[in-house]
């Protein structure tokens, strides 16, 4: 494949990834950061994210899938790996192979692993997931909900190897509702009721983990192992209208570019773009930009007033936006074919940041990032 600039790409810096995650092992103290590197480090590269933190000491990370586990050891990642959520039986077989980690978060699940892991006489590595309040996979360890025994009986499969017992926090990110901090609160406290009960029963849990990445940053002090931290490795928060307890000093890794590919001068009352949604009220001058919804860049932003920048000043995305271009109105700008658009980053004094191209299509910082595309080629910056 021709990995090239002269379309639309992405530029990482991977000495603010580095910067990052030394700012959060730093905010956490005691605890250690579990990196989560899933899907494709939010499309920011989980081989070569992984390889800059492992360098940096980062001794566990976390993966959605088999499969992205599988990459990491098939590319040289030596560390500790936990799947965060369902393998299918067919693919058993990599975690004792490879050494992998793997959540479990119902008896079902438990007991087919075990089945496996028996026939084939091998121990399977494995961390119990219980839910204090998302709802989604896990053990459910609620007040009215209460299923501590369930937990207990994955102690007593024989071929898996309980090292670790983990949550996952709901609400950490918001104080939108006065209910909030004082929900994250519950979901600890019926957390640390999990852990006495197991110490109880004399059922040792070596590895403790509840925050994910607002769980580290609004409430760092919390006495686990590890922390699961993704988005905030790659300097943004998923909104940055949701205030932080404690701001941290977070560098933005990732810059996206483009190239004008045609500048025309239209008229008043021309219409531009599908469906004849934007009609120029007076004479302006159109770029085009090579990029669009197929590259990752939401549809849903088109006709929200987000803006580019080009040659330092911001300019507003017009019509709808479209797979595989995008249109601008760049009036009063000295502007030509493969001339630079940033979409996200810096130019000059403007700074556009992920935050707008997320609120523009309704959406957070995460599903913004998951969106671009594998055929937007990913250049990575060092600078010694």
């Amino acid at each position: 494949m021709l990995q090239s600039k002269k379309r639309t790409w992405v530029e990482i810096d991977e000495n603010k990834i580095v910067h990052n995650y030394h700012v959060m092992d730093k905010h956490i103290h005691d605890t250690k950061i579990m990196a989560v590197v899933k899907a494709d480090a939010y499309h920011h590269g989980d081989v070569k994210v992984a390889s800059l933190l492992e360098n940096e000491g980062c001794d566990f990370f976390a993966v959605s899938s088999v499969d992205e586990a599988v990459r990491l050891r098939q590319n040289g990642i030596k560390a500790n790996i936990l799947i965060l959520g369902f393998t299918p039986s067919e693919h058993f077989h990599y975690l004792h192979e490879l050494d992998i980690v793997q959540c479990v978060f119902s008896t079902e699940f438990a007991q087919t692993l075990n089945t496996y892991a028996t026939t084939q006489n091998v121990k399977i590595r494995v961390h119990i997931k219980v839910d204090t309040g998302m709802g989604r996979i896990g053990f459910p360890c609620l007040d009215d909900n209460y299923h501590i025994d369930e937990v207990k009986a994955v102690y007593t499969c024989d071929h898996l190897e309980v090292e670790g017992v983990f949550s996952h926090f709901s609400v950490a990110d918001t104080f939108d509702r006065d209910d909030d901090e004082a929900y994250t609160f519950h979901q600890i406290e019926l957390y640390e009721r999990v852990l006495q009960d197991l110490a109880v029963a004399n059922l040792p849990v070596k590895i403790k983990h509840i925050q994910n990445s607002y769980g580290a940053i609004n409430y760092p002090n919390l006495p686990y192992d590890y922390a699961r931290i993704g988005i905030l490795l790659l300097g943004n928060t998923s909104d940055d209208a949701q205030p932080l307890k404690v701001p941290c000093d977070l560098e933005p890794v990732l810059t996206w570019k483009a190239q004008i590919s045609c500048v025309k001068q239209v008229k008043a009352g021309t219409y531009i773009g599908y469906g004849r949604n934007y009609q120029a009220t007076s004479d302006i001058q159109v770029a085009t930009v090579a990029c669009g919804y197929a590259d990752g860049l939401n549809r849903n932003a088109s006709h929200k007033g987000l803006q580019v920048l080009v040659k330092g000043k911001r300019c507003t995305i017009i019509g709808n936006i479209c797979m595989d271009q995008f249109m601008i109105d760049a009036t009063g700008l000295d502007v030509h074919c493969e001339d630079e658009v940033t979409i996200v980053g810096i130019d000059g004094d403007e700074v556009i940041k992920i935050d707008e191209l997320s609120r523009a299509a309704n959406t957070i910082n995460n599903e913004s990032f998951t969106l671009l595309a594998s055929r937007v080629p990913r250049f990575y910056i060092k600078k010694d």
